[in-house]
């Protein structure tokens, strides 16, 4: 490894997010979304060093080639998302409700105190609405908040009538 690479590859710990999504932007040519900077500074890494000791064998390529060609495909592309009023994209999707289900009825207001402020999400025929997004589930606007998977009804307190056990 030169001297250059090895100070340049030890420069990517210190950097902050800001200039790694530079650095990326630099050596790809292509913006990046992702917030994993572990990922990141790998995938600079790596990009550093093929660029000084030379990228992926022939025979390499020719294998990425073949699994990429046995690979299943999607066939269907991904729906696009609605925006809200303000452009911000906002999750689309359909949400089946038995008729013994927890969930409120269509309009129900769902409020909750949390870490000192008041939660408001509001029940949708097509999921739950919080802060102008809409969510397929109470758990994905729990998941949302609190930054790590819960029940949703749990979070929200709703409890099973005594009908349904």
């Amino acid at each position: 490894m030169t001297q250059s690479l090895a100070k340049q590859l030890a420069a990517l710990e210190s950097m902050t997010m800001v200039d790694l999504k530079r650095k990326y932007f630099e050596l790809f040519g292509d913006e990046t979304k992702t917030g994993n900077r572990t990922w990141l500074v790998r995938r600079i890494a790596w990009r550093l060093q093929a660029n000084v000791h030379g990228g992926l064998s022939e025979r390499a390529r020719q294998r990425a080639a073949e699994l990429a060609n046995e690979s299943d495909l999607r066939l269907s592309p991904p729906k696009e998302r609605s925006t809200t009023s303000g452009g911000a994209p906002t999750a689309v999707g359909t949400v089946r409700f038995d008729t013994e289900s927890r969930t409120p009825l269509s309009g129900t207001v769902l409020v909750r105190k949390y870490k000192g402020r008041d939660l408001q999400v509001r029940v949708l025929e097509n999921g739950f609405e919080y802060q102008g997004e809409v969510y397929k589930s109470l758990s994905a606007v729990a998941k949302f908040i609190t930054g790590s998977h819960c029940n949703g009804f749990l979070f929200f307190k709703l409890k099973r009538s005594e009908k349904n056990g």
